[in-house]
């Protein structure tokens, strides 16, 4: 992609989107909620200091449509600065569209990840192993899991069968089971945004990007809008054991969301987010290795609004609301390094994973003990809400 337009929603002129920066004003520096509005961004901090806030708001809509604000400008000068990584200087650039939520993860929700994660079991992590066991899998399962309803009557014939065959997995039990997995993805406050790097764990060396759709929830379980994420995913250390998902799936640098959420409207609703294609494009600095993907938002086997249920509800709140990663189709087998090696990162990788109604979220790949620690936290989004006289009692 050249073209910044290309990185916004293909209809910005019908999408509100919601999103934070962080840019120097008069009363100091720190991170703004950002509008946009026909194109053009503005700072509404005054009258939400944060996106929790907006989230919560009976009618976040009219705010984030009506709520007086500052003129930033265009929106594609603030993507350009981001896409620059131009963070030193005094303009706004673009954080991750979120701050206190939760941020919580769907895995194993399309059958191609289903089969993949327990590749990854069978092999213990290992990717030399991994197109033998694929065929071996495959063999037993099929390749189309797809028309299975999780928890049907369907699903426990085939759970009772594979069991008798000792093919029975971890993976497959939250693949076609009644429960959906729902994980700790990161913390509040940790995910980065457009522009920034991701961080690789320096103990893996199988890897790869995962593109989602993010759904944002408010408190009461409602749905409010949507934003692009790469749920970075380390396929060896996890292979070796599922109970090692938090060293897997939570690293400095390890959660990207952007390049906005797009609040639900008359353009835009759960519909759209149903029948959306993710495309992911990996390009590599080192080798000029290029890996395209997709996935269909529309062979997922559990509808979102099922995933919300599971995730919150009598059984579990989220006073300040939560972020849905809903999990990928596209687990990457084409070789990179070597024959039957299948892919993985190489530093510098460039990942672009976009959809038509969202845009484009745009990361760099490096090591999470090299690229900036996490250092503001909540603690730190006070004091500095604070600092800036934006923290009142409502």
């Amino acid at each position: 992609m050249t073209d910044i337009a290309n990185y916004l929603p293909h209809d910005l002129e019908h999408a509100t989107l919601v999103g934070r920066v962080w840019r120097t004003t008069a009363n100091g520096e720190g991170p703004s909620v950002v509008v946009v509005r026909n194109g053009v961004v503005f700072d509404i901090t005054e009258a939400v200091p944060t996106v929790s806030d907006l989230f919560e708001h009976p009618d976040a809509l009219a705010i984030a449509r009506q709520a007086p604000g500052e003129d930033l400008g265009r929106v594609e000068a603030l993507v350009e600065r981001s896409l620059a990584a131009d963070r030193a200087s005094n303009t706004p650039t673009l954080l991750a569209p979120n701050d206190l939520q939760a941020i919580k993860a769907c895995g194993v929700t399309f059958a191609v990840s289903l089969i993949e994660r327990v590749i990854e079991e069978q092999a213990g992590g290992d990717p030399a192993k991994a197109r033998g066991v694929r065929e071996s899998i495959v063999g037993v399962v099929g390749s189309d899991l797809s028309k299975i309803k999780p928890g049907s009557d369907a699903a426990m014939r085939l759970k009772e069968e594979l069991q008798r065959r000792g093919a029975w997995s971890q993976y497959m039990e939250v693949g076609i089971g009644p429960d959906a997995e729902v994980f700790s993805k990161s913390q509040p406050m940790s995910a980065v945004g457009f522009g920034a790097d991701v961080g690789l764990h320096p103990a893996s060396r199988w890897n790869n990007p995962e593109p989602e759709i993010v759904l944002a929830v408010s408190s009461a379980g409602h749905v409010v809008g949507a934003a692009l994420g790469n749920d970075v995913n380390l396929r060896d250390i996890e292979g070796r054991s599922a109970l090692l998902l938090g060293k897997c799936k939570d690293n400095n640098g390890s959660c990207a969301i952007g390049p906005f959420v797009r609040l639900f409207d008359e353009h835009f609703t759960i519909d759209t987010i149903r029948t959306t294609q993710v495309s992911l494009r990996v390009e590599g600095a080192d080798d000029g290795f290029v890996l395209d993907g997709v996935s269909h938002m529309s062979e997922i086997s559990r509808d979102p609004l099922d995933l919300v249920a599971q995730t919150c509800g009598p059984h579990h709140q989220y006073p300040d609301g939560f972020m849905l990663f809903l999990g990928t189709m596209f687990s990457p087998i084409k070789d990179r390094d070597a024959p039957g090696a299948g892919f993985t990162h190489h530093l510098g990788d460039r990942v672009t994973i976009s959809a038509p109604p969202l845009g484009a979220l745009v990361n760099t790949v490096r090591l999470s003990t090299e690229i900036a620690p996490w250092t503001f936290g909540v603690r730190a989004l006070y004091r500095n809400l604070a600092a800036r006289g934006l923290v009142r009692q409502d």
